[in-house]
C-alpha cells in the first residue's frame, strides 16, 4: 500500500533560483507573468480570451491550483530569480512549472507542465528548476513516472525534456488544441530512478 506524500515544501532553493509552493499573495506577480508572456506563450497554450489576463481570473486559478495541492492532485512551482529576490527583494515571477493530473493506485503518474519568460530562455534555468522539482516529487511524493508531451517543431522543449533523461514514446495525432487548432504531440516519460527496477 502506498502511504500519503508529505505536504508540499514551501520552497525549493537552487543556485540561480528560489522555486516557491503559489499562495493567495501571488496573484498580482502571476498576472504579470501572464500579460508578460501572451504573445510569447501564445504558440504553446490553449487560445485564451482577454478574461484570462484579469486579476480575477488570476485569483480564479490560484484557488483551483491551491485546492489541487491540498487533495494532493497537483504540485505547483513559481519561479523567481534568486540574485533578484535576495539583493533587491523583488518577488517578480519569470516562469513556472506543474506536475498535474497526478494518479495515485497502479499507475502513480502526473504530466509536467513548464514556462519560462522569453528574457530568460537559454540560460539553462528550466533545467535548473526542473531538476529540483523533479527530485523533489521523485524523492517526497514516490511517484513512479512524469509525462511531458511537446509539438513536434518545439526544439527547445524537446532538447529540455532528453537532457532530464525523458525518453520519447510515440506521437499522438491531433493531441491538444493548442492555439485554436488540433496539435500532434511527442509523448515523452521519466521514470523514477529509485523504481526502474520494477519496485
Amino acid at each position: 500500500m502506498h502511504q500519503l506524500p508529505p505536504p508540499v515544501a514551501a520552497s525549493l532553493i537552487t543556485e540561480r533560483l528560489i522555486i516557491k509552493s503559489p499562495t493567495v499573495d501571488d496573484a498580482a506577480a502571476m498576472l504579470a507573468f501572464r500579460i508578460a508572456t501572451r504573445e510569447h506563450l501564445q504558440r504553446w497554450e490553449p487560445a485564451r480570451s482577454d478574461a484570462f489576463y484579469t486579476l480575477a481570473a488570476v485569483e480564479s486559478q490560484l484557488r483551483d491550483m491551491l485546492h489541487q495541492i491540498r487533495n494532493q492532485s497537483a504540485v505547483y512551482w513559481l519561479l523567481h530569480a534568486r540574485q533578484q529576490q535576495e539583493q533587491q527583494g523583488e518577488s517578480k515571477i519569470i516562469g513556472a512549472c506543474s506536475f498535474t493530473n497526478i494518479v495515485r493506485g497502479a499507475f502513480q503518474a502526473c504530466h509536467l507542465g513548464f514556462s519560462l519568460a522569453r528574457e530568460y530562455e537559454g540560460q539553462g534555468l528550466m533545467h535548473e528548476a526542473l531538476q529540483a522539482a523533479i527530485a523533489d516529487l521523485f524523492n517526497h511524493h514516490g511517484l513512479h513516472r512524469i509525462m511531458a508531451n511537446y509539438k513536434p517543431h518545439n526544439q527547445r522543449s524537446g532538447q529540455l525534456l532528453s537532457r532530464l533523461g525523458f525518453e520519447r514514446e510515440g506521437l499522438a495525432r491531433a493531441y491538444l488544441h493548442i492555439n485554436g487548432a488540433w496539435a500532434d504531440h511527442v509523448l515523452t516519460s521519466l521514470i523514477n530512478p529509485q523504481q526502474a527496477g520494477g519496485q
